[in-house]
């Protein structure tokens, strides 16, 4: 079950890197055929766009809203006047460099090209992160996946196994805080896989402790998120209980 539910979502990001060429082994990764756009901000999320970078079928974005520094500069640029723009996304997995057109303020789109930090692979590798498909270097850049979260995670008590858990932590934001917390609810986790799920399907400490608070303190992760997943809140469980004593 948690398997499918981050499926869509890391198969969106593999695609969009897919169809990498060869490329002598230790050499940067080099991708081209990237696609960017503007989108205006999600409806009730400010006033801030969204930078769009495609590859093929697929796309990713990223907020200009200053959340992540490294897009600080496209921001900047993209918020000029109509006419021809480039721009960098700089970030521990490599770069994205980027050219284009403006027909106005926010709005334009053109080519990405994307370059690896071979830096970045090394310490990925070891610790155990590679990335099956090199490729998913550029997914690492898109969702924010860095050694410190990987590190951080893996002092949390949650280690990622593979680069994909870590490129899932990282496009769900599955922090380290956010595992402490849960713990602190209290709540098992024992993998990574544990904390992904429960972040899909907004599992918060809150909830952790109405169940608690319900009299389901033993419950595992697996159990909390099956719960999630049908719906199941701490009232609706403390009235089960009711019912079920006064049926006796």
């Amino acid at each position: 079950m948690k398997a499918l539910i981050v499926t869509t979502g890391l198969a969106m990001l593999s695609a969009l890197a897919t169809a990498a060429p060869m490329q002598p082994a230790g050499a940067p990764l080099t991708l081209t055929d990237i696609r960017w756009d503007i989108l205006p901000p999600d409806r009730g999320a400010g006033d801030e766009p969204r930078l769009r970078v495609r590859r093929e079928n697929s796309s990713s974005t990223l907020a200009l809203d200053g959340s992540r520094p490294e897009t600080d500069a496209a921001k900047q640029l993209l918020g000029g006047g109509a006419g021809p723009v480039s721009f960098a996304v700089m970030h521990e997995a490599g770069t994205l460099d980027c050219s284009g057109r403006l027909s106005r303020r926010y709005e334009g789109d053109g080519d990405c090209r994307f370059t690896s930090d071979p830096g970045f692979e090394k310490a990925l590798a070891a610790r155990g992160l590679a990335p099956e498909r090199r490729r998913d270097l550029l997914a690492m850049l898109l969702v924010d996946a860095t050694i410190e979260l990987a590190d951080g995670l893996t002092a949390a008590g949650v280690r990622p196994e593979e680069g994909d858990d870590l490129i899932a932590a990282a496009a769900l934001n599955v922090t380290p805080a956010y595992v402490r917390a849960l713990r602190a609810a209290p709540m098992t986790l024992a993998s990574i896989d544990d904390a992904v799920a429960c972040r899909a399907l907004g599992i918060d400490p809150a909830y952790v402790r109405e169940l608690a608070d319900a009299g389901y303190d033993d419950l595992s992760a697996e159990d909390i998120v099956a719960m999630k997943a049908l719906g199941v809140t701490g009232d609706y469980a403390r009235r089960m209980n009711e019912a079920s004593e006064g049926g006796r």
